[in-house]
């Protein structure tokens, strides 16, 4: 069935990536077909590992490299170019919506996403839904994940936005936090100012994410950077509620959707829910490195249809001398047999000390495994050398 609301000329209906083993892996729940080879591509890939990306962005900022259509798309394509990862993620930041709709808002180097100021009353967020996301805003991004579309081929692009309760704690707090004790006592405390905020965040991120699917995204990710630090009570309350209405701004596209967060071992189901309540078809879930990926696919299909998962290499891990690194992606793969489709990927994003051949190496060990690989083999040569 070709969406609707998908132009003739997306890579999705015009037959690019369709049959794509990232596409194929993340509607593999639904489905039941797993592709040939186990997809791969990392968080954070493009980036400060590279030093292509650092030569690009000398003398640039960070948000203005992300709203500049031309060196977003360039810096998108560098590591599928260098390392043959199976998709590219669109180059952006969690906060770009929120300068595009006129948030006072910058990326501190060393720091990460400080705001103009703190939104913690009643009358700080009043005014601050005023904001919102026109056409004109959203024209670079457009352009941007035109330009990497039409350059990638068949290889799919993935978009990617903030779920609601990242970018509301970042509001709250006014910059990075450990605890994010402000936006708690907020969500708790005055629980319907902080509805009013994550609702406003829910449609200025599903509207950015809406953009990137429309000019040619093949799959969304909705990343919660910061939702390990809520029970499952909270999450429940105050945060999935949210992503559902974001999601929604996707579901009639009939695009994959990921849903990954830190820490959210214990969320996993609820993350699931999150998205299917918003009528998206195909939910795969992005594991951290702290589940191991057989023990989520067990959660997540516990009393419900299972679904395909993301994961889960522990980033620490690639500074590791390769013997012990292949190991762990061999154990990561084995795992992720457990689930109707896997891809492969971090348990969170690359660090910036990185070596990319590393990343590269990695690639070509998964895509060796192959889709039916199950570490048997494995096993039988350890015990003949035994």
């Amino acid at each position: 069935m070709i969406p609707v609301a998908l132009s003739p000329g997306h890579p999705l209906t015009d037959g690019r990536t369709d049959r794509s083993p990232l596409v194929q892996a993340l509607r593999a729940g639904t489905t039941g077909n797993r592709p040939e080879i186990t997809p791969v591509w990392f968080m954070r890939q493009a980036g400060r590992s590279l030093p292509e990306y650092r030569a690009a962005r000398e003398g640039v900022s960070m948000l203005d490299s992300c709203l500049r259509p031309d060196l977003a798309s360039e810096i998108t394509l560098q590591p599928v170019r260098r390392h043959g990862v199976d998709a590219g993620i669109f180059f952006s930041d969690i906060v770009v919506p929120l300068r595009l709709a006129g948030v006072e808002v910058d990326i501190a180097p060393g720091v990460g996403p400080v705001m103009g100021q703190a939104y913690r009353t009643r009358d700080d967020v009043a005014r601050l839904v005023e904001t919102e996301l026109t056409e004109e805003s959203l024209a670079p991004i457009r352009e941007a994940v035109a330009l990497t579309v039409d350059a990638l081929g068949t290889t799919p692009l993935i978009g990617f936005a903030g779920a609601p309760f990242t970018l509301a704690a970042y509001l709250v707090e006014g910059r990075p936090s450990r605890d994010h004790l402000a936006a708690r006592a907020l969500l708790r405390g005055d629980p319907e100012t902080w509805q009013r905020l994550v609702d406003w965040a829910a449609d200025l991120t599903g509207t950015f994410l809406r953009a990137q699917v429309q000019a040619g995204a093949s799959a969304a990710q909705l990343f919660d950077s910061w939702a390990g630090s809520l029970s499952l009570a909270d999450y429940a309350a105050g945060a999935a509620p949210a992503s559902t209405r974001a999601l929604t701004h996707v579901a009639d596209l009939d695009v994959p959707v990921v849903h990954f967060g830190t820490g959210t071992g214990h969320l996993l189901p609820a993350m699931r829910d999150a998205v299917t309540a918003a009528g998206v078809r195909d939910v795969a879930v992005g594991v951290d490195y702290r589940t191991p990926l057989d023990d989520a696919a067990r959660l997540l299909a516990d009393g419900h249809a299972p679904v395909p998962v993301q994961g889960n290499i522990d980033p620490a891990l690639l500074a590791a001398p390769w013997d012990v690194l292949e190991a762990h992606v061999r154990d990561v793969v084995r795992r992720g047999r457990t689930a109707p489709g896997h891809v492969v990927n971090l348990g969170h994003g690359v660090p910036p000390d990185t070596d990319p051949d590393v990343l590269t190496r990695v690639v070509g060990l998964v895509h060796a495994l192959g889709a039916d690989w199950t570490g048997q083999d494995d096993a039988h040569e350890e015990a003949t050398r035994r």
